[in-house]
């Protein structure tokens, strides 16, 4: 397993500006060697070329669109205030 030092760990949190109490520094330092340890076990794996069980290849699903049509009354009849066929919601944003 990897080690990370309290001084590394200190350091890491000065530069992300996080202040940790004793306890956190050491729960932190668990939790880190964990997330290193695999990290070191997936880089071996990759060294030694064994392939995933699950193919890892990316495709696009392509299909067409359809247009279906919908009658919007009931969702329309359960929303608090409505106009027009539409939903009506506060205003966010303000035109400047």
């Amino acid at each position: 397993m990897q080690k990370i030092s309290k001084e590394e760990l200190l350091s890491l949190a000065r530069l992300s500006r996080l202040e940790l109490d004793e306890g956190e520094v050491n729960s932190l330092m668990h939790q880190i060697e964990a997330v290193l340890s695999y990290a070191q076990r997936v880089q071996e794996i990759a060294q030694k070329g064994i392939r995933p069980s699950v193919s890892t290849k990316n495709s696009n699903v392509m299909r067409e669109d359809v247009v279906i049509p919908t009658d919007s009354s009931p969702i329309l009849e359960q929303a608090p205030e409505s106009e027009q066929h539409y939903f009506v919601v506060p205003v966010i944003l303000e035109n400047n």
